[in-house]
This record gives C-alpha cells, sequence and structure tokens, in this order.
C-alpha cells in the first residue's frame, strides 16, 4: 500500500485555508455580535449593508419581510415630484393660495345636495403672478362646517398632478355647510422640507451627561451622527434593535452615560427659502371660492343609504360639539360619575409624547377620586402614575424611547414602548394606549417604521397571549406652524407619520382614535397640544370603546 505524506506546503495550504474560513465566519456574524453587546465603543464607519437613503445613518438589517413592508409603505406615502426649483429660489414662481381658488361642482341633482351624498369641490392653483400651476405636489387640507351646529367633517383631497385638484365631503348633517380649503405648503416648499430631512436629519440634535465620581462630560447624540475621528458609544436597544448613538467622551466610558436631553435645532436654509414659510402669505392660508363657497344641505332621501365607511370617507365628524364616528361605537359625553364607572377595576398604561400625557393629565384632572401618587419623578417626563384605591383604577404614563425632546430623561428611565409592552401581562381589566409621532418629524422615516414594526411585534404578542386587552393608538395632528415649528415639525411630516401609522395597525385587532380628523373638522385653531374640548372628545372616543353598552 503507497503512503500519503504532507509536505510544509500542504500544511501551510491548510493553515491558510481554516484561517480564511475563520476569517469569513467573523465577517459574517459580526453584526450579531455587535447588536449582543450593548455599550461598546465603535469606529465611525458607513456600511452599504446598513445604508437607507442617507450617508450617515445606519440602522439595523430587516428581516425580508419587514424590508418588503418598508419599502411597499415608502412607495404609498411618496410624494409628487416639484419641477426643479431655481436658486435662489423665485417666490413668483411658487403656489399663491390669493391667486387660487376652488368651485363647487354640481350635485347628482344640479344644485340639490342632501344627507348621505358627497359634495365634490374643484381646485386650482396659481402662481404670485397668476399663471396656472401645471404640476401637483401642494399640500392642500378641507373641511366642512357649521359653527352654529358645532359641526365639521373633514374632506379628502385628491392630486391631479396637473395644478388641479378635488376635495371631496361626505355630507352628515342637514342645513348649512361651509366650505373651506387651506393651503399647507406650496409643492416648492414641501420640496425643500423633503431635502431637509434627507441631508439633515440630524438637524435637531441631542445631548447626554456622562459622569463617574467628580469627572464628567457632555457629547452630542442621534439616530444619525457624522462620522468624525471621535469614536461612538453604541446604545442600539438589545430586545428592539432600534438604534441611538453618542460620541464618546474623550475620559469617560461609555457605561457612564446618566441622561438624555434636547440640544438644539441647526436651522440650514438656503438663500430666500424661507419665504416660502411666511405666515399669511403661504403658510396655512385659506383659498377662497369663485363664486358661493357653501351649500344647503337636505334631508335623506326615502331609500337613500347612509355613509358607509371606506378609505374615501371620514372616521367621523363632529355635529353639536360631540364627535360622532362612522362605522365606530357611539359617542357620548361622559360626566365624571359616568367616566369613573367606566374605569371601575381598570389599569390603564399610557405610552407616548406629550399628546398622551394631555390624556393622563385629563383624566386626573377629571376624576376626583384619582390621585396623582408622587414618584418623585419631572412632570413632563414622568413616568406618572394616578390611583384611585375605592374604585380599583391606575392610570399610568411614561414617555418613549429617544428621541424625545423634553426634559433631562435619566437614561434609566428611558424605555422603548415595545419593551414595554412586552413586560405586560394584559387581560380584560387591562388598557394599552399608544402614541408616538411628534418627536420623529425630522429623523429618517425609515427610523420611525422600524419603531412602530417592534411596537407592533410587541402588540401582537400581547394580543396573542391576552386577547381581551384593549389597545387603542392615537394618530398625529395638525397644529399651528411658524417658521421655526414648519421646519421641526411641519403639519407634512406629521401627515407622513400619520399615514404610516394607519398602514402599520391596519388590520390588527387595535382602536384608531383619529387625531388628525378630530383637529381637522373642529373649528379650534391647531394646536401640537389640542385644545380642552377635543381632548375630551378624545377621552370620550376611548370609553367608548372600554365600555361600549355604557357609551350609547
Amino acid at each position: 500500500m503507497k503512503a500519503t505524506y504532507c509536505t510544509r506546503r500542504d500544511f501551510g495550504a491548510i493553515f491558510l485555508f481554516l484561517m480564511v474560513c475563520a476569517l469569513i465566519f467573523v465577517l459574517s456574524h459580526m453584526d450579531i455580535l455587535q447588536s449582543k453587546i450593548y455599550s461598546i465603543i465603535i469606529t465611525p464607519r458607513v456600511s452599504s449593508h446598513h445604508i437607507v437613503n442617507r450617508s450617515f445613518c445606519t440602522f439595523e438589517p430587516l428581516s425580508p419581510e419587514d424590508a418588503l413592508e418598508e419599502r411597499l409603505i415608502l412607495d404609498s406615502i411618496a410624494w409628487p415630484e416639484t419641477p426643479l426649483l431655481p436658486s435662489p429660489v423665485s417666490l413668483e414662481q411658487t403656489t399663491d393660495p390669493a391667486h387660487s381658488t376652488f368651485t363647487i361642482l354640481p350635485g347628482r341633482k344640479g344644485g340639490q345636495w342632501h344627507v348621505g351624498d358627497q359634495l365634490e369641490v374643484m381646485i386650482q392653483t396659481f402662481d404670485f403672478q397668476g399663471r396656472p400651476k401645471k404640476s401637483g405636489g401642494d399640500f392642500l387640507i378641507a373641511r366642512l362646517h357649521n359653527r352654529k351646529l358645532e359641526a365639521g367633517v373633514a374632506g379628502k383631497v385628491v392630486d391631479h398632478l396637473n395644478g388641479s385638484y378635488s376635495a371631496v365631503f361626505s355630507l352628515v348633517w342637514e342645513g348649512y355647510a361651509q366650505i373651506e380649503v387651506t393651503l399647507v405648503h406650496s409643492s416648492e416648499a414641501v420640496s425643500v422640507l423633503d431635502r431637509l430631512n434627507r441631508e439633515q436629519p440630524d438637524r435637531i440634535y441631542f445631548k447626554s451627561l456622562f459622569r463617574s465620581g467628580s469627572l464628567s462630560e457632555t457629547t452630542i447624540c442621534n439616530v444619525c451622527l457624522r462620522p468624525t475621528q471621535q469614536p461612538v458609544c453604541n446604545y442600539t436597544d438589545l430586545r428592539t434593535g432600534e438604534s441611538w448613538f453618542c460620541y464618546k467622551p474623550k475620559n469617560l466610558s461609555c457605561d457612564t452615560r446618566i441622561n438624555h436631553f434636547s440640544g438644539g435645532v441647526i436651522q440650514n436654509l438656503k438663500t430666500k427659502e424661507e419665504k416660502l414659510f411666511q405666515r399669511g402669505v403661504n403658510l396655512k392660508v385659506s383659498i377662497q371660492g369663485r363664486g358661493p363657497s357653501n351649500v344647503v344641505v337636505l334631508p335623506k332621501e326615502d331609500g337613500q343609504l347612509n355613509v358607509k365607511t371606506s378609505s374615501s370617507v371620514p372616521s367621523g365628524y363632529y355635529y353639536q360639539g360631540v364627535w360622532q364616528t362612522l362605522g365606530g361605537p357611539t359617542v357620548s359625553q361622559l360626566n365624571r360619575s359616568a367616566i369613573t364607572q367606566c374605569l371601575k377595576g381598570k389599569v390603564v398604561h399610557m405610552y407616548g409624547d406629550s399628546t398622551i400625557r394631555q390624556w393622563f393629565e385629563f383624566l386626573d384632572a377629571a376624576l376626583p377620586g384619582l390621585k396623582e401618587f408622587d414618584l418623585h419623578t419631572p412632570l413632563r417626563v414622568g413616568p406618572l402614575m394616578s390611583l384611585d384605591h375605592e374604585n380599583n383604577i391606575m392610570v399610568t404614563y411614561r414617555c418613549h424611547a429617544p428621541p424625545i425632546r423634553f426634559g433631562h430623561n435619566p437614561t434609566r428611565q428611558l424605555r422603548y414602548i415595545a419593551n414595554e409592552i412586552d413586560d405586560l401581562i394584559g387581560g380584560p381589566n387591562t388598557v394599552v394606549v399608544v402614541g408616538i409621532w411628534a418627536h420623529f418629524c425630522t429623523n429618517p422615516i425609515e427610523n420611525y417604521i422600524r419603531r412602530l414594526q417592534s411596537i407592533r411585534r410587541a402588540v401582537v404578542k400581547l394580543l396573542d397571549r391576552a386577547p381581551e386587552t384593549l389597545v387603542i393608538i392615537r394618530t398625529a395632528n395638525l397644529k399651528a406652524l411658524t417658521l421655526f415649528q414648519t421646519i421641526t415639525n411641519s403639519d407634512w411630516y406629521s401627515l407622513q407619520r400619520d399615514k404610516v401609522l394607519k398602514a402599520m395597525f391596519k388590520g390588527l385587532k387595535v382602536h384608531l382614535i383619529d387625531a388628525w380628523e378630530m383637529t381637522l373638522a373642529h373649528h379650534l385653531p391647531h394646536d401640537l397640544h389640542p385644545q380642552p374640548p377635543i381632548i375630551k372628545n378624545m377621552i370620550d372616543h376611548i370609553l367608548s370603546y372600554i365600555c361600549p353598552h355604557k357609551g350609547g
């Protein structure tokens, strides 16, 4: 039998082969290894595997299913492109609400409309020189209202991509109905807002204080950090995969971070771009009717069907100051005693931003038996808890994790909503309320999609283990706009996130409080924090889900 011998050259080849295999294995598992380390130092790098539209924003890779959903959602909210703007921008070529008009189109019976019909108006936009616009992309909102009846309903605006638009309204009350069409932003202004989020997703920045003994340092933090020579602390959440980074302090470790707070805003508009955001000129300005701007709605005809719920009709409307849902439970204005009886034996957990904290504060003030328990935490930041021992009611509030812009948040109190929901037992006496949108307006929309995906996963698991748990989701709402508010929290940014949120939770056993329509349809001015009458209607809407039989 012939013997086989290995030469030194053979051993060298085998050793080299094994080394290459080991290197391939380590590299292929690097992302997994990194995700298992919470507070490590990383050298700034940009990997094409993680890039999502921004050269310095990196995210954890998505599963194929989540990645497909992200692409579909991004396609569904894509905004019409605007012809390239000259530099510097010429205001005369942009949409002018003073020159633009709307016209009521004839009803199905000429000039008559009945309850259950739809009213349509045609909107034609013009620039500041009175020339008709030839492209779409303007951000318009519309509502139908009757101040005497305290009635209002949101309209649906359709962009025909040629400078003309339609606004369609469902007719849900008898009598006078006034049409209101508003230009929130010109298409040219929307292009600027879109560019800011693409090029400057870090224009709102955050800071953290690091401390060890008598030594302390403060560094900048964000979900998107620009590459520098300074190492970076990676605070990606282990359970959700949510990314967050801080520049590492020079003399302290990443583990010494003690808080999170808002750092400031960098406004980098190009020359004359601020002219696109002028109050009273082209920022949330009404468009006048060409001819009548109101109609008289006649009673419903015999045999005529009621307004059906679909994507083309509103979620509800106001009548005599009370929000009425279309296709949902009856909503009644409840007094303190009725609210207490509805919540008796319930635990209500509220998670989100300050628009959710408004709901906590409303209940805390409205119910005499509900007393806030002092957790020695900041009132704006929380966590907060109120108890009614006699009626066995507990209501809690906790703000969502970064990006969160208010107060100084101790890092030990920063919690991701998905993790909080994962830790709940749930059941028929548990109500979970979620509202998260306003603090994500300048972040990449992909970051918001991923946050909602993690929350949705937690909600699905909660409903699997405790199907009688009630889950309520609050959508975004309109707000008052100045130049500063527009750059940081424009209604256009909110609308995009509102669409994402509604798409994300569609088909799940959750209930939406459509804050967008509830603020659009109401006669009160838009406000980031809606005024008490709107909040009262929102709370009553929530209670109609908690106690549907008592709300009718």
